[in-house]
């Protein structure tokens, strides 16, 4: 290949995400500008366009350099134009079935900060499978130009939001065109208005991601400020970015000649869709009755939030407002519009439920776990009117996109163990592999301690230059962060969205006894925390102001850190390097949870409450339990017995498993429970399984 045509695939390349999970693909580009690499959040884009041509004709002339890009472009080429794939091999069916999944937010890369939590990153990762199992797959979100918030701790620990203008021209995205090549624009009514928008489409290997996009001219100026930011204002613009998601998220599908068989609505925000599928029908001359018998046969639903509080509501005002011109469009009276949102047609005083709407409009819904999934038939009995076992929902256990989540020292690791074998990406989500995992002949365990701890270094290292880059720290405070933590010591990771219901800061109601623990000079424990609370949640800000306060000023100090501005980088830096990853949600709040999922490959090991995944996958070898499967029904009373329970496993089980070394220095035990986690969370816990499980259950079948 002449350097030119290498050029224009490497710009090929870098407008299309799958180098997100191709540690190599990422690897080149780093390469070409380090420092960039770093300064752009690992945005290939950005990087090609800081690399002037001729920089980038001269590393191509290095032999070591240029074949490294021809063998990584090369697995692009196999992986978007594949000779066969799951789909061909196991669903034949499928290949003709276009699914649209439409979703709020999308977790894709830090690059891209259009997601505010763990629904954002599973639809990232569902999408990132749908396309290595060669699914007819699209997704649909809309484009946040200011994204999710950036955090900052001032020197009172407080939280403070800023927010960064994203420019498409140095992302992995490009504007949708018409056949004229201009971009193409489309229109939803809301309110008295017609509301322009115009797409992005974001390639996720084989599959495209669209991104509607309100910022245009002839919009006016609150409404141009519509997509500007995840989950902001007050109701009104969440109303209004629903009804663009749905109802114009299916209007761009129209408008690019796309017929979904399957429309897959992730969480009730996107369920506006289902109206317009209605209006399309009935414009087409069904009675509402038979046009909604239709849609319903067209979609999926699933629901990811396990308290009534969660789920959007919007009052019977605010609907008739925000339709009052597409209801003349739709042939529906107030009356019946509302119906579709109420349990209780008749009752007038009743708020409109995105999530009745959606499972209304849908011929199945899953929740994401379980036990979820009987929460939420619990949950929605009433609907339905039939025994809680016979009410039509059923559960999906969320995953995650394990080669995403994987560092490139672990998935070398696991790659040179796997010697020659084609499909890599594929075959590191089964069993077959992982059960190779438990013999000592395979890989000793020698080999998975070094893993294991050359992993925990990495992450040492990662906090302490996170740590020192912090502004505050450089106007003063740098001496004391250069001996923060210890590349040898247990390491307790907690990361994740501080909502509330997490109680992030539980490891710390004994705090005196914790402390003793962490500074036991034989068997020392360090923990490393990150995350955000939303903008408008005080009580999820004095959680970090706690924490923040406890790493600086407490007997904490020196084993505890915070570490601000939390992103997939860092989440992906902690899942790897941490030795036992904390969950202790207040049980039955978390209806799946995934981060624990990510940190098995790297020989991480869970400690969490009985709720959502875990109590599906813990079998009293493959890590540790907070408590029993149950909890009591007071909310004091299960924080007491909790933090009892967290405490008594970390000084009981957790920190003796990880200390007790034999001759050699090696924790054997704690190595048998690394192994042991390997097989039994990492082939059946990710989106490789789960996207199947979708495919077999749902997307197949009207």
């Amino acid at each position: 290949m002449e350097i030119t045509e290498t050029i224009a695939a490497l710009n090929h390349l870098a407008r299309n995400i799958w180098w997100t999970w191709n540690q190599d693909a990422r690897g080149i580009f780093g390469e070409l500008s380090p420092r960039t690499w770093q300064n752009v959040y690992h945005n290939p884009v950005a990087v090609l366009r800081e690399v002037s041509d001729t920089e980038l004709r001269a590393r191509l002339m290095e032999s070591d350099y240029a074949q490294r890009v021809t063998q990584v472009l090369g697995e692009f080429d196999a992986y978007v134009n594949p000779k066969d794939s799951w789909v061909t091999r196991e669903s034949p069916d499928l290949i003709d079935r276009r699914i649209a999944y439409f979703s709020a937010e999308f977790g894709l890369h830090e690059t891209l900060p259009i997601a505010a939590g763990g629904l954002g990153v599973l639809a990232g990762d569902h999408i990132k499978s749908a396309s290595d199992l060669g699914l007819n797959f699209c997704g649909v979100t809309l484009f946040y130009r200011e994204g999710y918030f950036q955090q900052s701790i001032n020197r009172d620990n407080w939280q403070n939001e800023y927010y960064n203008q994203l420019n498409p021209k140095n992302l992995p995205m490009d504007v949708v065109t018409n056949d004229k090549g201009e971009p193409l624009i489309c229109s939803v009514d809301i309110a008295t208005d017609t509301i322009h928008f115009r797409s992005w489409r974001i390639n996720v290997g084989r599959c495209s991601l669209y991104l509607l996009d309100a910022n245009l001219p002839e919009n006016p100026t609150h409404y141009r400020d519509l997509t500007l930011r995840v989950y902001g204002g007050d109701s009104t613009t969440r109303i209004q970015q629903e009804i663009l998601l749905g109802i114009g998220g299916v209007k761009l599908l129209r408008s690019l000649g796309e017929e979904p068989s399957v429309f897959h609505m992730n969480e009730g925000h996107a369920a506006f869709l289902a109206l317009e599928l209605i209006r399309e029908k009935m414009t087409d001359g069904k009675s509402f009755n038979d046009a909604l018998n239709v849609t319903r046969s067209q979609c999926i639903f699933t629901t990811h939030t396990p308290v009534p509080a969660g789920h959007d509501r919007f009052p019977a005002e605010l609907m008739d407002y925000s339709f009052s011109r597409y209801q003349k469009h739709l042939e529906l009276d107030h009356k019946s519009l509302m119906a579709l949102g109420r349990l209780d047609a008749e009752n007038q005083n009743e708020t409109f439920c995105m999530t009745l709407l959606a499972l209304n409009a849908a011929r199945a819904a899953n929740g994401v776990s379980e036990l979820h999934g009987r929460v939420s038939r619990e949950m929605w009995q009433e609907k339905y009117n039939v025994p809680v076992d016979e009410v039509p929902i059923g559960h999906i256990t969320n995953g995650i996109h394990a080669l995403g989540w994987m560092s490139r020292t672990a998935r070398d690791f696991w790659q040179r163990r796997m010697g020659d074998e084609p499909h890599f990406f594929e075959k590191i989500n089964h069993l077959e592999f992982w059960v190779k995992a438990e013999d000592p002949d395979f890989i000793s365990d020698e080999e998975l301690w070094a893993l294991r701890s050359r992993l925990r270094r990495e992450l040492v290292d990662f906090a302490r230059s996170r740590l020192i880059d912090e502004p505050k720290t450089r106007e003063g405070s740098f001496i004391q962060y250069d001996h923060l933590l210890d590349a040898a010591t247990l390491t307790i990771g907690f990361a994740r969205r501080f909502a509330t219901y997490k109680r992030a800061p539980l490891i710390f109601d004994q705090l005196n006894k914790v402390a003793k623990l962490a500074k036991d000079a034989d068997r020392p424990v360090q923990f490393i925390f990150a995350g955000k609370a939303h903008p408008a949640d005080e009580k999820g800000k004095r959680f970090i102001q706690k924490i923040a306060h406890l790493s600086k000023h407490s007997k904490l100090s020196g084993h505890l850190v915070f570490i601000e501005n939390y992103d997939i980088q860092i989440g992906r830096m902690m899942v790897s390097g941490c030795d036992v990853w904390l969950n202790n949600p207040r049980r039955p709040l978390e209806a799946s949870g995934t981060s624990g999922m990510k940190t098995a490959a790297h020989g991480g090991l869970n400690c969490s409450i009985m709720d959502g995944w875990w109590r599906e996958s813990f079998d009293g070898s493959n890590g540790f339990s907070i408590g029993d499967d149950s909890h009591p029904d007071e909310i004091e009373d299960q924080d007491r017995l909790d933090s009892e329970n967290l405490f008594r496993t970390l000084s009981e089980e957790v920190i003796p498993t990880f200390y007790n070394r034999d001759a050699s220095g090696l924790p054997r035990q704690w190595i048998k429970k690394m192994r042991r986690a390997m097989i039994t969370i990492t082939p059946k816990f990710n989106t490789w399984r789960m996207v199947q499980d979708y495919s077999n259950k749902y997307y197949r079948v009207n």
